[in-house]
């Protein structure tokens, strides 16, 4: 007797249950859905903005990234994610640059700590969110993040030219006047005093374009007009002798 009543009891507690369940899953057919309709509606899929997803060189408007090969975010990379390689090149000036070759990027060993865009310098990388980066072949995950050509150098303006020119004939006036004052001094010559700065003329062409070339340059000026004093005062001094000469 007492087995039929557990029977029923068990019987009555697994309907009710069974009820309770059934509630729950009726509510359900009358209650909005909000099931993402993946991938359909990826276009307006909402992702947060701080997701990180995969390491991005930023590019401007004229396809141009503000990356000068520094290296930092190589270095401060904990499991050596990032690769550059790294060339030289001359620019027109004739000064030697480093410049991005290649960034290499594995997003597969990733922990995606963004240390390399917070030690950037320049602010050249980024993060995106784009999550969509499932591959079938993991050698694919290496991505190469300056898919862009690089241009090339950029070439000096007229003005830029005339005033490389300027500053070499400078250089070489500058030297020669130096190298005389050098020969005078060592053959014993007495120092003749020099006119005021103000009052030297340039001695030629060449002269003139290096004191043009160096206004603006206070140092550099001065420079110049020491050594067109140099130069004046040697030259006045061999006169002199010549003269001193010739009347003997």
């Amino acid at each position: 007797m007492g087995s039929v009543k557990e029977y029923f009891s068990n019987l009555g507690s697994g309907i009710a249950s069974l009820v309770k369940g059934m509630q729950v899953t009726g509510k359900e057919f009358v209650t909005p859905k909000i099931t993402e309709e993946y991938p359909d509606n990826r276009d307006n899929l909402p992702v947060a903005d701080r997701f990180r997803a995969i390491l991005t060189l930023k590019y401007d408007d004229q396809g141009d990234h503000k990356c000068i090969a520094c290296g930092t975010c190589e270095r401060v990379c904990p499991n050596n994610t990032i690769s550059l390689d790294i060339k030289t090149v001359e620019t027109w000036d004739g000064k030697k640059k480093k410049k991005l070759d290649k960034y290499h990027y594995d997003l597969g060993s990733c922990t995606f700590c963004q240390l390399c865009v917070t030690n950037c310098p320049t602010d050249a990388l980024e993060f995106s969110n784009d999550f969509e980066q499932a591959l079938y072949t993991r050698s694919k995950l290496v991505k190469l993040l300056n898919y862009l050509p690089e241009k090339p150098e950029p070439q000096p303006t007229p003005e830029q030219i005339e005033k490389m020119k300027a500053e070499k004939e400078a250089k070489i006036v500058a030297a020669k006047a130096a190298a005389e004052a050098k020969k005078a001094a060592a053959a014993g010559a007495a120092a003749t005093p020099a006119a005021p700065a103000a009052q030297v003329p340039a001695a030629d062409d060449a002269a003139a374009k290096a004191l043009a070339a160096a206004k603006g340059d206070p140092e550099k000026e001065a420079k110049i007009r020491a050594a067109l004093e140099k130069a004046a005062a040697l030259k006045a001094k061999r006169e002199a002798e010549k003269n001193a000469g010739a009347a003997n």
